[in-house]
């Protein structure tokens, strides 16, 4: 990855009214029979005004019709009724519907304040008896990617033209899911995923790989954040980070506790953490397979990298514990795909066998003029006379940086449309 300093995402100043919405918890929970649902809505308030003002919530469906209001005096913190809803229309991939909510604060001479919209869905993941995960009774299949936020013009400061270009990309290519990795990503793109039917796994902002892989050799002695105290409220505040900032979104259905950090009591701690706050989502976390008398604490899911689809046979055949899930798998730098086929053959085979997430969506590389032809050309890690450097492996995407389709993204078309 390419590494820049400075600011790359919006940064605002706000105005806040006398009474304002500052938390908005929204809920949404489908019954057993998946035809009915409630939405269980909290609200916490600040301002000098915040217990005189009064809230007007009312939800519509995607037509404008209306289907709920409610009043309720403002206060610091404020709980709705409890929401009903009959015939509801399930949020999927194929079907990303949304509700629309509004809340509007009305101070006490009945001047508005403050309108927050917000769209939600009705979805329902389980993981059960039988370890296999689905979606409004459906099993879960991942067709998923790895994607990096990257424009080849501006680096890490990418547009929403940018993201509604990988969006169609991945409509277009029957991709479902995106790992975002390795960090929280610009809160357009979850409302993009909401809005178009993509799975989240939503990753915190941890990578420590460094730490334990030494010289090219697993050496753990030295680990973070392991089982450090002093790194405790550390990842537990970017637990909650993600949480708070996300957790309305209909479209996540894990909550990543990191990528290629080892494992240790902090990380069970964060997964603990997103279990007490959570559970409508499941957790993934691929580190813990070091440390496997940590697996009924961490993660919902058996994850690995690159996994050998024969060592996948071998654990899905000996009485296995959790789904399983490839959160990286067919590294495509200099790879046409062309084995996607073995993994394809195991989703039809093993339904705890539950997809995953190829690395990764798009190369990093950026423009440059070329000083001997003058063109505009694509330069990746070791061009331009840094050390160290990875070299090409900043491009190992299913696009080049221009976002123009590499030829393995046939195979991806191909092998994903077969379980759409």
């Amino acid at each position: 990855m390419f590494r820049f300093s400075g600011i790359f995402r919006d940064v605002n100043l706000l105005a806040l009214p006398a009474a304002h919405i500052n938390d908005l918890d929204l809920t949404p929970v489908v019954s057993d029979d998946f035809k009915s649902g409630v939405l269980n809505v909290t609200t916490k308030i600040t301002g000098e005004e915040a217990d005189q003002a009064t809230l007007k919530l009312s939800v519509t469906d995607q037509d404008g019709q209306l289907l709920a209001t409610q009043e309720q005096a403002s206060a610091k913190s404020v709980t709705f009724d409890q929401l009903a809803f009959s015939n509801i229309k399930l949020w999927s991939p194929d079907s990303p519907y949304l509700y629309n909510l509004q809340i509007e604060v009305v101070d006490k001479n009945g001047t508005t304040l403050e309108i927050v919209p917000y769209q939600f869905g009705f979805r329902k993941v389980e993981l059960r008896s039988d370890k296999v995960i689905y979606v409004n009774n459906k099993r879960l299949i991942i067709n998923g990617v790895n994607r990096h936020e990257w424009s080849a013009k501006t680096g890490r400061a990418i547009t929403i033209d940018d993201m509604k270009a990988d969006i169609k990309t991945m409509q277009k290519n029957n991709i479902n899911a995106d790992r975002t990795c390795h960090y929280p990503d610009q809160i357009p793109w979850y409302y993009l995923c909401d809005q178009n039917g993509i799975y989240l796994m939503a990753e915190n902002n941890l990578e420590s790989h460094g730490t334990w892989q030494k010289a090219g050799a697993i050496e753990p002695s030295i680990n973070v954040p392991g089982n450090n105290p002093h790194w405790l409220e550390v990842v537990l505040d970017r637990a909650r980070s993600n949480y708070e900032l996300f957790k309305n979104h209909t479209s996540i259905i894990f909550w990543s506790l990191g990528n290629e950090s080892w494992a240790g009591s902090d990380i069970a701690a964060m997964n603990k953490f997103y279990k007490d706050h959570d559970d409508s989502r499941l957790t993934h976390y691929e580190g813990v397979v070091y440390q496997p008398d940590l697996k009924n604490s961490i993660s919902d899911v058996e994850s690995r990298m690159y996994e050998k689809p024969e060592n996948i046979v071998e654990y899905l055949e000996n009485d296995p514990q959790k789904p399983f899930l490839d959160c990286e798998y067919m590294h495509d730098m200099g790879n046409s795909l062309g084995g996607m086929n073995s993994y394809n053959d195991l989703v039809d085979k093993y339904p705890m066998y539950q997809g995953g997430f190829i690395w990764d969506f798009i190369d990093q590389a950026l423009f440059v003029k070329d000083e001997i032809t003058g063109k505009e050309v694509l330069r990746y890690g070791g061009d331009f006379d840094e050390r160290h450097s990875d070299y090409e492996f900043s491009g190992d995407g299913l696009m080049f940086a221009d976002r123009t389709e590499k030829p393995a993204m046939q195979e991806v078309k191909y092998y994903y449309g077969l379980h759409k």
